[in-house]
């Protein structure tokens, strides 16, 4: 589930508002901090989250794209338990670099005589008189419900016809899926990736697109968008995909060609 963006974000300004208000900032190793000064665009998104008796926790992902087409990624704990394991007027946050380190964070803040579905202390060790949370709370925490889609119905089977047809990848959708889009009753596009193109580093930019279509039999599709400015004039360029993998390790492929 993606965070939305109120106002576009370069990855710079993105990183600069991570580390200002991490509690622990002064904790990430310098070699990252200067590899993530390279990143070309950025996604973050709500990994995990668990609200009880007033305390609130939040774990969010943030991917970054970086120059030699590599990934990185930070591990945000948002949560309002002050010491003592009292309520905090305000929400506290903490960066990580390493996602077991953010879980083992996570479940330190866990009310007294509960734990996550490891439960481990410092050493990754079980803690004494921990006691499992109840199933459903763990799928809470394991896994936010997913969102509701909201389809609009507007000539979608002409959206993804003229989707299509400006793909320039060569291992775009073939003829079956162009078939079956051709019953599409209507669509969702859902940014998944990435702000819409800016100046970043060496001028690149990429975006990703989730183009969700409802099929007339009750079925529904997805197609992958990958725009970007990683060609060797820089002009635009549109590549179409039929899953996120592809699309992600397209986007990576093109970073690293360029860089």
């Amino acid at each position: 589930m993606s965070v939305p963006y109120e106002t576009p974000k370069t990855p710079e300004e993105h990183l600069e508002g991570l580390l200002g208000r991490a509690l622990n900032s002064f904790e990430l190793p310098d070699e990252t901090i200067a590899l993530l000064e390279s990143a070309l665009t950025f996604d973050s998104s709500l990994r995990s989250a668990h609200h009880s008796a007033g305390l609130h926790r939040e774990t969010h992902r943030h991917t970054f794209l970086l120059a030699d087409g590599h990934a990185l990624t930070l591990w945000e704990l948002r949560h309002n338990t002050g010491p003592g394991g009292n309520r905090s007027e305000e929400t506290l946050h903490e960066l990580y670099a390493d996602e077991e380190e953010a879980h083992i964070a996570a479940s330190r803040l866990l009310p007294s005589g509960t734990c996550g579905p490891e439960c481990p202390d410092s050493t990754g060790a079980r803690i004494p008189g921990c006691e499992p949370l109840a199933l459903d709370t763990v799928r809470l925490i394991v896994s936010p419900a997913p969102l509701q889609r909201s389809y609009a119905p507007d000539d979608s089977a002409d959206h993804a016809r003229r989707l299509l047809r400006r793909a320039e990848n060569a291992d775009q959708p073939g003829t079956d899926t162009a078939s079956l889009l051709r019953t599409a009753l209507a669509h969702q596009i859902t940014q998944a990736f990435g702000n819409p193109c800016r100046t970043g580093t060496a001028g690149l930019c990429f975006a990703l697109y989730e183009h969700a279509f409802l099929l007339a039999d009750g079925r529904e599709i997805s197609l992958w968008e990958v725009e970007h400015t990683a060609t060797p004039d820089g002009r635009h360029m549109c590549e179409v995909y039929v899953s996120e993998t592809t699309a992600r390790a397209a986007m990576e492929r093109r970073a690293s060609r360029t860089s």
